[in-house]
This record gives structure tokens, C-alpha cells and sequence, in this order.
């Protein structure tokens, strides 16, 4: 099973984190830990926890959020009412992979989400990658810049996205039934489709366990 990619939050203001919190936890494949309300917390979080990615208030009780992302070898964004042309320079310069500013919808900081989840697929855990494909990993970290590819298709690919009908959502499983391949094939093309934009994923939650993911063509 593939493991929800974790986020820390850092922010000092309690409520705005709790509510970035559930904003993570509404996207498929994200789990939100928790926050953390200063630049020594988020040290001491991020040594301890491990997270996938951090995303980073600038203004903090203890220091700027800016100086704490230099020292960072985490992924991270930025998600901050600084809207000065400095502080944005400087947190490209410093590895942010996004900038967000405040306030934001729960549908924006989705989509960077998304992004970022495509970004880390392309990549993957490949060796080698060409020139081709690491262009394809930093447009991805754009949301809405991904447009469907053009590039052929396998017959079993091009079968899994057939059997998505417009308007509706299915599982890897369901989707593997109506192919007629294992539910590994399945999510495998699935997640390939989604790199490229040719697919969504979304979350449905149910009475027990962990949310199910669930796949479907843009509308």
C-alpha cells in the first residue's frame, strides 16, 4: 500500500493551522501532522517526524520562517500573508517549491497539493531521469499547467481510461474488474494517468478505516 505522503504545518496562529490541517486531510494521499506554532517547534517536529513536506509561515514568534527554510532538506511551501516582492525572491531562492498566500481556499492549497503529488510520481525513485522528464517534474508543480499529453498510449492504458465514465468515480479495484487486470496494473496506469493529467483522484470517506481513493476524468 502506498503510504499518504505527510505534511507538517507550521504556523503560529492555532486556528489557521487547524484549519490548513483539515485542508490537507481532504486530499487524497495527504495526511496532516501535528502543527507546530514556532521555529523551534517546527525544528524539533521535522527531526523527530520526519515529514514529506513542510508548509511554512513566514511570520513566527521566534524567528522568520524564511531563515528556518534555509535550513531545511525537507520539500516545502510557503504559505504566508508576505506578499512583498523580498520575501517571495527569497523563498524561490531558498527551495520553496510553491507560494501560497493568505487567504487561500481549501481548493487552492488542494490543487498545490495535487501538483506536488504529480511532481513527486514523475520523479519517483528513478536512477537517471532525462532532460524531458525533469521538465515535465517542475511544470507539475504548477497547478493547472499539467494539460492532458499527447503521447501514445498503451492498449491497457488507453482500456483504464476508457473505462472512466465522465461524471463518476471508481476504485482501483473497480477499475481493475472492468479491464480485467490486477488491481496493481490498475493503480499503476491509474497513477500514470494522473501524472498527466488525463485523471483526477479524490478521497471518499467511509464509516471505518482509511478514505478510499477514487478516480475520474476532469469534467
Amino acid at each position: 500500500m502506498v503510504e499518504d505522503l505527510r505534511v507538517l504545518i507550521v504556523d503560529d496562529d492555532f486556528h489557521v493551522a487547524r484549519l490548513h490541517a483539515a485542508y490537507v486531510d481532504s486530499v487524497a494521499g495527504f495526511m496532516a501532522l501535528a502543527p507546530a506554532g514556532s521555529v523551534s517547534q517546527a525544528l524539533q517536529a521535522i527531526h523527530s517526524l520526519r515529514p514529506d513536506l513542510v508548509l511554512l509561515d513566514v511570520y513566527l514568534p521566534d524567528g522568520s520562517g524564511l531563515d528556518l527554510l534555509g535550513q531545511l532538506d525537507v520539500d516545502a511551501m510557503m504559505l504566508t500573508a508576505a506578499s512583498d516582492a523580498a520575501s517571495i525572491k527569497v523563498a524561490l531562492r531558498r527551495g520553496a517549491l510553491a507560494y501560497l498566500l493568505k487567504p487561500f481556499t481549501s481548493e487552492s492549497l488542494s490543487q498545490q497539493l495535487r501538483s506536488y503529488a504529480r511532481y513527486r510520481r514523475i520523479l519517483g525513485h528513478q536512477m537517471a531521469v532525462d532532460q524531458a522528464t525533469i521538465e515535465r517534474a517542475k511544470r507539475a508543480l504548477i497547478p493547472g499547467d499539467v494539460a492532458p499529453t499527447a503521447k501514445p498510449r498503451s492498449a491497457t492504458e488507453a482500456a483504464v481510461l476508457e473505462s472512466l465514465q465522465p461524471g463518476e468515480q471508481y476504485s482501483a479495484s473497480e477499475v481493475a474488474d472492468k479491464v480485467g487486470v490486477s488491481r496493481a496494473t490498475a493503480q499503476r496506469y491509474l497513477s500514470s494517468l494522473a501524472d498527466d493529467g488525463a485523471v483526477e483522484i479524490q478521497l471518499r470517506y467511509g464509516t471505518t478505516g482509511r478514505p478510499e481513493h477514487r478516480y475520474g476524468v476532469p469534467g
